[in-house]
């Protein structure tokens, strides 16, 4: 995590803990500057040594904030942020990550029942003491008794956007390390999950004490967990990370073993045993000329206590992945694919899909300005799109509606109005501007703008904000006729995840995708890493009923752009190829699948 990402975490949790005690307006303050810190392109400890105006100098930072900032650099704390703590010793991220807990709640519920944690929370709801509270009831209790299993694991498991900057901080640090060869990561952080347990890292090297001790010395490790003469563990950012160090010649073969899935590695397993090889994490081996006691026989765990025993026969491969592929007749299988869904018997027969790449990308479909609830202008996210080399930027702020705040949405006269923004911005742009709108899908699938409007409108993304505890068939026909709308083009983050917080909509997805497919509605991938919907399972049924997705970042600010990979990776969990992605096409496709 950058110094920006951690002065802007500390903000986030100012704003929680002020709203906690009631006060009005500040929260809202706090959190637009930390998503400004976040994404400053500049070192905010840089700033912050030359002074508090200099940090003003970042949109939205006053001089409250600036001098809060600049005291967390200079100490390694903000004074009233630990009185905030002190005077509420609550575990505020651990609390809201149940759905329907917000600051405000939590504040009550400490002022009225003491509640700090979920151990807590969760006693208290199965005493019925929450309903008893003024304002809550027993049908609040309940959904917060209800929603506590799902919070407590999600506070075992990281979000992958949260993980993989710690990954590449991690890996670009050895990269430069004189004793490593070669480093990546492995485990599900390189297969794309939309959470990880913790940060597998690889490295090949033939001075495995030299890596270890650099890995240790890691500046950014909090602190170090164990440590080997061939692994170790450290944890930053509340993440562990596990190192393990292998000599070159066998680094191709960790490398397949420890990405896993589980399942695929028994599939490749077999695959090898039904040609007298052996597979492991050091390499693929002949033993068609050994006996079992030789050759260890097909026990992993006795395998894994013999190192020797596992490295008997006639080394095939292990150098790198390709060659073990290669050596058991296979094509080379991305690692997004390695779920035993299908890849090995594609692999064989040499159908595996080309899959779509961040390169492919021509533009977003789903962005927001200052008009809504974005950082920035329609001229300077137009600009920003062109700078990543963009063909194109849709403009689809968010429309008033059930769900969106009514200071957020735009009602009907302010997209007219909006309109002749986006025609000046398209004056002054380099690349091809659509201008649309973010609609809201209401309970019953109709939408929350008029119907001649959308019909005016380039470009109409449908998404649904509220009501996200339907039954699964209420919730598919409710999409379903979305879908069906004529003048939508895209649905929005169709189940309303929000990954570690909320579940969102339970969907029958084949028969979403199916009807999305046969009206020529395509299916978003929401690729904020907070959400990441549809998920790579829900784009597999997409590609496979014939339609579309389209990846899209959903950005607030042109920081957000970068997010597009976290889409793109999910998107090729689901084995979507450029072509099966609405926004690899041309600015004039992309018109013609619009109209």
């Amino acid at each position: 995590m950058s110094y920006n990402d951690e002065v802007a975490r500390l903000l986030f949790e100012f704003a929680d803990r002020l709203e906690a005690t009631g006060v009005e307006y500040k929260p809202t303050a706090y959190r637009r500057a930390a998503e400004n810190v976040a994404e400053y392109p500049e070192p905010i400890e840089q700033l912050a040594a030359t002074g508090e105006d200099a940090v003003s100098e970042i949109d939205r930072v006053g001089d409250a904030i600036a001098s809060k900032i600049v005291e967390y650099v200079e100490t390694g704390e903000i004074s009233e942020l630990e009185d905030l703590r002190e005077s509420m010793p609550v575990d505020m991220a651990a609390l809201t990550s149940v759905e329907g807990v917000g600051p405000k709640t939590v504040g009550t519920l400490y002022e009225e029942l003491g509640i700090t944690d979920l151990d807590e929370l969760e006693a208290a709801a199965e005493a019925g003491k929450i309903q008893e509270i003024k304002g809550f009831g027993a049908k609040t209790e309940q959904n917060i008794l209800d929603n506590i299993p799902f919070a407590r694991q999600s506070q075992q498991r990281e979000r992958l956007g949260d993980a993989r900057p710690v990954a590449d901080t991690v890996t670009d640090y050895l990269a430069a390390h004189d004793a490593v060869d070669r480093v990546d990561v492995a485990g599900s952080i390189r297969r794309w999950k939309d959470t990880i347990g913790d940060i597998d890292v690889l490295v090949a090297s033939d001075a495995s004490e030299a890596v270890v001790d650099a890995f240790t010395d890691w500046p950014d490790a909090d602190d170090v967990i164990e440590a080997g003469s061939h692994k170790s563990s450290v944890r930053a950012d509340n993440v562990r990370i596990d190192l393990r160090v292998v000599v070159p010649a066998e680094f191709g073969a960790a490398l397949q073993y420890f990405t896993g899935s589980k399942d695929h590695n028994v599939k490749l397993r077999n695959v090898a045993i039904d040609q007298g090889y052996k597979l492991n994490e050091y390499g693929l081996f002949d033993v068609s000329e050994l006996d079992d006691a030789a050759d260890g026989g097909d026990n992993e765990a006795a395998d894994t206590d013999n190192a020797d025993s596992q490295r008997a026969g006639v080394r095939l491969a292990g150098e790198t992945e390709t060659a073990m592929y290669d050596e058991l007749g296979l094509d080379w299988i991305p690692p997004e694919l390695r779920e035993d869904t299908g890849e090995v018997e594609a692999a064989a027969e040499g159908s595996l899909p080309t899959l779509v790449e961040t390169a492919d990308i021509h533009g977003d479909c789903h962005t927001h300005s200052e008009w809504s609830d974005g950082r920035h202008s329609i001229a300077e996210m137009v600009a920003a799109a062109a700078d990543r080399g963009y063909d194109y930027h849709c403009v689809t702020d968010h429309a008033s509606g059930p769900g969106i705040i009514e200071s957020i949405g735009l009602t009907d006269d302010d997209l007219r109005e909006q309109m002749a923004a986006v025609d000046e911005a398209r004056d002054d742009a380099a690349i091809d501007v659509f201008h649309g709108v973010e609609t809201n899908i209401d309970v019953d699938g109709s939408l929350s703008t008029d119907d001649d409007l959308l019909a005016e409108l380039d470009l109409v993304v449908a998404s649904p904000h509220s009501a996200l505890d339907q039954d699964t068939e209420a919730a598919t026909e409710r999409l379903c006729r979305a879908a069906e709308h004529p003048a939508v083009d895209i649905i929005g983050h169709p189940t309303g995840r929000m990954i570690n917080s909320r579940k969102g909509l339970s969907v029958d997805l084949t028969v979403l995708a199916e009807t999305a497919a046969e009206h020529e509605t395509a299916l978003e991938v929401n690729a904020n890493p907070m959400r990441l919907d549809l998920h790579g399972e829900a784009v597999r049924a997409v590609v496979e009923a014939g339609g579309t997705v389209a990846i899209n970042t959903d950005a607030h600010g042109p920081a957000d752009f970068e997010h597009v990979r976290y889409g793109v990776r999910t998107a090729r969990r689901g084995w979507a190829e450029a072509a099966d992605v609405l926004n690899t096409n041309s600015s004039d496709e992309l018109a013609a699948f619009l109209h």
